[in-house]
């Protein structure tokens, strides 16, 4: 149930996570609402997934998603946490993310330690740039889906 459902094409307002991506792991997640993760289907396989993201109406980065119950934090609520392949000035709470979920990497698993799973975090990241210089990865950066309509922006141009 990995790859049928993508590319998915996904868009929702950053709410406040558990606070752990920047602080334990330095690496820092977005998290969207509730709403949002009940909007995937259902089915949809947990685990490690790449694609593309879109803060407002600023660049598309390239991206690592994890849908999942993060077994490392044993949560009980399915959560989506996007990590932008790139080093933000500031937190974009309350901004629209527009993402694009093109491929998958590897299931959900639990670490023994942190270290382990910043490690394997690491390696995802490196294999999602590895997979999204792709032509048929890169060709969705330049989606229109990318291009919010005018007045959905918080800064308009």
């Amino acid at each position: 149930g990995a790859m049928r459902h993508l590319p998915y094409f996904c868009r929702g307002e950053v709410v406040k996570g558990f606070g752990r991506g920047s602080k334990e792991l330095g690496i820092p997640t977005a998290n969207f609402s509730e709403q949002v993760v009940e909007s995937f289907p259902s089915d949809i396989s947990t685990g490690i997934y790449y694609g593309w993201a879109c803060v407002g109406n600023g660049d598309v980065h390239k991206m690592v998603l994890s849908i999942g119950w993060n077994p490392f934090y044993k949560n009980i609520k399915k959560s989506v946490e996007t990590h932008i392949i790139h080093t933000f000035k500031e937190d974009f709470y309350g901004e629209i993310l527009s993402i694009v979920i093109t491929g998958y990497i590897r299931p959900e698993k639990n670490f023994d330690s942190l270290d382990a799973l910043i490690s394997a975090i690491q390696e995802d990241i490196e294999e999602a740039k590895r997979q999204l210089d792709l032509p048929e990865h890169l060709k969705l950066k330049e989606d229109n889906f990318f291009h919010l309509p005018e007045g959905k922006t918080v800064n308009s141009h």
